[in-house]
């Protein structure tokens, strides 16, 4: 049976942890191809161009913007992210799987225009842990980590909108449930509307002889 990929949507408060699960799924099983989002905000320490993201300016996110050269995109916290459309659709046409880690903003804009995509949250088990784990980057001042707190909160009332939340506690229970949850969704009927529709036509066929 030759299916297309889903989209699978990861998002997650900032130091939830979804970075390193998507990491892990990407790194332990085939079925999945990444999509590298787009932004302006500066690269952090390890991070590489088209591989972490694509590093641009301003004035380059907005030349894609106008051209509809972008799924989605959103504002967050003073930066543009945005995915690009060819790769996705291309990986998608092949079969595969691809993982969006993007936040609720630019999810809720997927989920739009793609209605069988696959929108997953990451959550801590607490929001004291959340902030520890902020804390413990020790890439952002106090200042930005309260910030990305105060998000957070903002963030949280959305939640309710996604389809599935797997909480992060345990880094390798998170990446197998995450995984599980996936497979799950691949076998749903509306994700298998052309087989459905094949396997209807052959009954069909089947039943007039």
């Amino acid at each position: 049976m030759k299916r297309e990929g889903i989209l699978v949507v990861i998002s997650g408060f900032a130091g939830t942890g979804k970075g390193s699960v998507v990491h892990g799924l990407m790194e332990q099983y085939e079925q999945y191809a990444l999509s590298i989002s787009m932004t302006t905000r500066n690269p952090r320490p390890g991070e590489e161009e088209g591989v972490s993201y694509f590093f641009v300016d301003r004035e380059r996110f907005e030349e894609e913007i106008k051209n509809d050269g972008l799924i989605e995109y959103a504002s967050y916290c003073d930066n543009y992210y945005g995915t690009p459309k060819k790769y996705v659709q291309q990986q998608l046409q092949e079969g595969r799987d691809v993982i969006l880690e993007i936040e609720i903003q630019g999810a809720l804009k997927i989920k739009e225009q793609f209605p069988t995509a696959l929108l997953l949250f990451i959550v801590p088990p607490s929001a004291a842990e959340l902030k520890r784990r902020l804390v413990g980057r020790g890439t952002e001042t106090p200042e930005v980590v309260e910030k990305r707190m105060r998000r957070a909160a903002e963030e949280a009332e959305g939640i309710g909108q996604y389809d599935y939340i797997i909480v992060n506690d345990s880094l390798e229970d998170c990446i197998r449930k995450t995984h599980e949850v996936i497979n799950a969704a691949r076998l749903t009927p509306v994700r298998n509307e052309s087989f459905i529709k094949e396997i209807r036509n052959e009954l069909v066929e089947i039943s007039r002889k």
